[in-house]
């Protein structure tokens, strides 16, 4: 039997299982579905129910320890997270180099003007991203660090799992000695029964038959230890080969944990030492453009003075003109006195006209009424002498 020596397979699972519950991330308790490993496994517990027994139950988590690594490990963002500040950063040095350009030659031309408030509108002026930089660093360096660590005792609870994997691996090759012990046992009572059979002589049939029976019965053994050899050898090389192929994949996940590490560590340092410089040329380019507001302001209240005192001198004489007119002039003209008088006759005159016009209109429309009316009659009474009609007319 092979010693492992240190710990054992099933203290380092209680290890790793222990390292998840405090994570909150151990299994369902209530979940009693078992891998189909599992099965597969109880057709070979006579080999070493112990050892088997262990391997069974590593085996069953295998899955659980596989799920939490890729969940929880690949989706943690912290070095993404952490580049963007940086590229926020990037592109405040980027807007205040070109503020500089902008006020090099004392004014803002129009484009300029133009790109400052495309630059406002879909960045921010330089001020507010600062803040808010500012704002997202507090918020986030307390959860990235819990992230970090959290990130890094989920990565040692499967490197516990491992080492219960590796000891599951020491097992398997124990139960793959006892199945290949019982396998040329089972080959060599097989070869003995043969023999038996092919030597007998004699006239007696049922000494033979019971020789054959044995015979077949050392087969039908041997093929079952063929079986149960094949599973226990399956067993040991795929242990092997997940446990080997995982220190690959583990070293390429620690190395992605220790760039995050790293990347947090950097966008520290750079906010730490790089603050005070940063408000500093944020308040210098605030004040520069207040006070190019300033002066624009200053001179457009000049310009309007002055443009002021130039429209009162133009326009100031007519004014005045129009109201000794108005104040001295006539007040109701008399040719609009006329033209209401004309209007009043004109509705009167057309009065008259539509009047008799619509007398007549009465007097024929009433006489066409009386005409309708005795011809409708007229064609009644015809129906009543015909006797159709009877009903149809008054008493």
């Amino acid at each position: 039997m092979a010693e492992t020596g240190g710990l054992s397979a099933l203290q380092y699972l209680d290890k790793a299982m222990g390292g998840l519950r405090e994570l909150g991330l151990a299994p369902d308790k209530t979940d009693s579905s078992a891998a189909p490993i599992v099965a597969l496994l109880e057709k070979i517990t006579d080999l070493d129910p112990d050892k088997v027994a262990t391997i069974a139950r590593t085996l069953d988590q295998a899955s659980h320890f596989n799920d939490v690594v890729r969940e929880n490990v690949s989706g943690m963002s912290v070095g993404e997270r952490y580049e963007e500040i940086t590229e926020a950063f990037s592109s405040i040095r980027d807007d205040a180099r070109d503020l500089v350009k902008q006020y090099a030659d004392g004014k803002i031309s129009t484009m300029e003007r133009v790109g400052n408030v495309w630059m406002k509108m879909t960045r921010g002026d330089i001020a507010a991203r600062f803040g808010k930089i500012k704002d997202t660093y507090l918020e986030v360096q307390e959860e990235t660090d819990n992230q970090i660590t959290r990130e890094r005792a989920i990565l040692e609870a499967y490197l516990d799992f491992r080492g219960a994997l590796k000891n599951s691996e020491v097992l398997s090759l124990d139960v793959l000695a006892t199945a290949s012990g019982k396998l040329q046992a089972a080959r060599e009572r097989v070869q003995a029964a043969v023999e038996d059979v092919e030597s007998f002589q004699g006239d007696d049939a049922a000494a033979r038959a019971q020789l054959e029976l044995r015979r077949d019965e050392m087969l039908r053994e041997l093929q079952g230890e063929e079986e149960r050899y094949q599973i226990a050898k399956d067993l040991s090389d795929n242990i092997t080969i997940g446990y080997n192929t995982s220190e690959v994949i583990m070293a390429r996940l620690v190395q992605t944990t220790n760039a995050k590490q790293r990347i947090y560590a950097q966008s520290v340092s750079f906010f730490g030492t790089n603050e005070v410089v940063l408000t500093a040329l944020t308040a210098t380019f605030t004040g520069m453009h207040g006070l190019h507001e300033s002066t624009q302001t200053l001179e457009a209240m000049k310009k309007g003075v002055d443009q002021s005192l130039e429209v009162l001198a133009e326009v100031g004489g007519e004014v005045q003109e129009a109201a000794v007119r108005a104040g001295y002039g006539p007040t109701v003209s008399a040719a609009s006195v006329k033209k209401l008088v004309d209007s009043v006759v004109a509705y009167q005159e057309r009065s008259v006209e539509i009047i008799e016009e619509m007398r007549k209109l009465a007097t024929q429309n009433s006489k066409e009424i009386k005409e309708y009316v005795e011809d409708g009659k007229r064609r009644l009474t015809k129906l009543v002498e015909r006797g159709a009609a009877a009903a149809l007319l008054p008493a």
